[in-house]
């Protein structure tokens, strides 16, 4: 038998500073804290639970983590939110494009302060 996996719950990351992480993905997206321990917070929305923890970021221990967006619509306003923020994108100027040669799914990929890397993504993108 094996064990059937359900929705992510919550995932927690090692950060410099909780509470700025916490303020800094509020700010940017639909984010709200949720609760508070010793060294930590957590934000969440309908979809996902993140948990700040201080310690010593590890960017490279995740890879990515990417969010879908219903359509293109959604993504283009991420694109021009972030941008407005500042937020570290990666291929400036050209920041849509295929989640790899030939994918049907377009993205976005950008950086937060502790360097951890998210992509935002609308599958069959090309279609929209």
């Amino acid at each position: 038998m094996r064990v059937r996996l359900g929705h992510v719950g919550h995932f927690g990351l090692s950060v410099h500073d909780p509470d700025a992480s916490a303020r800094w993905w509020g700010e940017r997206f639909d984010l709200h804290e949720i609760f508070r321990f010793e060294d930590g917070v957590g934000v969440s929305n309908d979809a996902i639970t993140i948990v700040f923890h201080r310690g010593r970021p590890a960017p490279s221990a995740l890879g990515h983590m990417s969010f879908h967006l219903d359509d293109m619509d959604e993504l283009r306003a991420a694109l021009e939110t972030l941008r407005e923020h500042g937020v570290k994108l990666e291929d400036p100027g050209d920041e849509i494009g295929p989640e790899s040669p030939g994918s049907p799914h377009l993205a976005l990929w950008f950086h937060d302060p502790d360097g951890y890397r998210w992509e935002l993504s609308v599958q069959n993108g090309t279609r929209s």
